[in-house]
């Protein structure tokens, strides 16, 4: 099938994957124009559609209206917001419904919400009869740039976070930018998080730009378009060349070994912690960790924390509210982290700005020593 034309507003971002290869459609009004995009590449007539209570009252009947006007019929679930829906509980809530709406393996699960919503109906869709397909209909910036794109899909457990789940590619990842304007001041800086990321691990001029034009990504003018594409084009290109994280995509994991360490301490309360703030704080502490381990120099440290603290994103454990857990409670977070290999911690570290690297083996003994230094810095 062929896809509509794009418009002078909108951005592609092409994902190349051989028989799952998809765009990525980046620009305003695209909820509105879903079943269009749908119909045009997708063979399927039904779709059932995942959705939380922050999102859905604002655009699951735009979104339905769209789907009806193209002849696709549509069913929707919509759960809890929060961290704590990626649980086996919603997990087989959204299978059940899937299958009671008997979606076939043509037809696909949208997921209309933040990473939380797409990572739980993307794994939903990866195992309900053995796959079926699969839109991303990101609505925050946090899933715009980063968890609607390269299939990890997942949900937490009481032994940490993201431990269950699969890889299944998006057949369609359509990134509204107008919804981005409804955002509070404080999801908006968590999800930009993620775009720097994109410049602290291998995309140094990018970060400088970044410096230079954040508070206009934050005002919604072009430059925000430009800091979306620019980040799916690089998150695309790690997972074409790595789809299943055997060895580069590891990179995009940096600052979330720390970082989701800290949100399994706070017990995933998102009044204390949402994802992007833990991201903010783990690319702080992986910076000076390297700092530490004489690695890169202090320097580079402070330019991060520097620019983080401009947006006004947290940079230290102490930003956390609330008591957090022994030093040790943390340790074990990070041992049961997707990126511990035969029991050996493994962390994104670097050399300076935008020249991140793999560290495997890194001693338990130096991140314990180092963790309880930073506790009250």
């Amino acid at each position: 099938m062929n896809a509509p034309s794009l418009k002078v507003s909108e951005r592609l971002v092409h994902v190349p994957l051989g028989e799952r290869a998809y765009d990525i459609l980046i620009g305003p009004g695209l909820i509105t124009r879903a079943g269009g995009e749908f119909s045009a590449r997708l063979k399927g007539r039904r779709a059932a559609i995942i959705t939380d209570e922050h999102v859905g009252p604002r655009y699951l009947a735009s979104l339905m209206d769209s789907l009806q006007t193209d002849g696709i019929e549509a069913v929707s679930l919509t759960l809890p917001a929060g961290e704590k829906t990626k649980s086996l509980e919603s997990l087989a809530a959204v299978t059940d419904m899937v299958l009671s709406a008997r979606i076939e393996r043509n037809d696909a699960v949208i997921a209309l919400g933040g990473g939380v919503i797409g990572d739980l109906a993307g794994f939903a869709a990866g195992i309900v009869r053995r796959g079926v397909r699969f839109v991303q209909i990101p609505t925050s910036l946090l899933a715009q740039v980063d968890s609607s794109v390269g299939g990890k899909t997942g949900i937490n457990t009481r032994h940490g976070k993201n431990l269950l789940g699969v890889f299944h590619q998006p057949d369609l990842v359509l990134a509204d930018t107008g919804v981005l304007d409804t955002l509070s001041p404080r999801e908006f800086r968590a999800g930009y998080a993620e775009v720097v990321k994109y410049g602290l691990i291998d995309k140094p001029d990018f970060f400088d730009w970044l410096e230079k034009h954040w508070k206009q990504v934050f005002e919604g003018g072009p430059e925000r378009m430009e800091a979306i594409a620019v980040s799916c084009q690089a998150k695309a290109d790690v997972v074409v060349e790595d789809e299943r994280e055997t060895g580069r995509r590891a990179l995009l994991n940096l600052g979330h070994t720390f970082g989701h360490a800290l949100e399994a301490a706070t017990g995933y309360d998102s009044s204390r912690l949402v994802h992007g703030e833990g991201v903010s704080i783990g690319m702080v502490l992986a910076h000076k960790f390297s700092a530490r381990l004489n690695l890169a120099s202090p320097d580079d440290a402070k330019r991060v924390v520097s620019h983080l603290s401009d947006v006004g994103l947290p940079t230290g454990i102490s930003d956390i509210k609330g008591e957090l857990p022994p030093t040790e409670v943390l340790m074990d977070a990070i041992a049961q982290d997707k990126k511990v290999k035969s029991g050996k911690l493994t962390f994104i570290l670097t050399r300076g700005i935008g020249q991140s690297f793999v560290a495997d083996d890194v001693p338990s003994s130096e991140v314990l020593s180092f963790l309880e230094d930073m506790r009250t810095k």
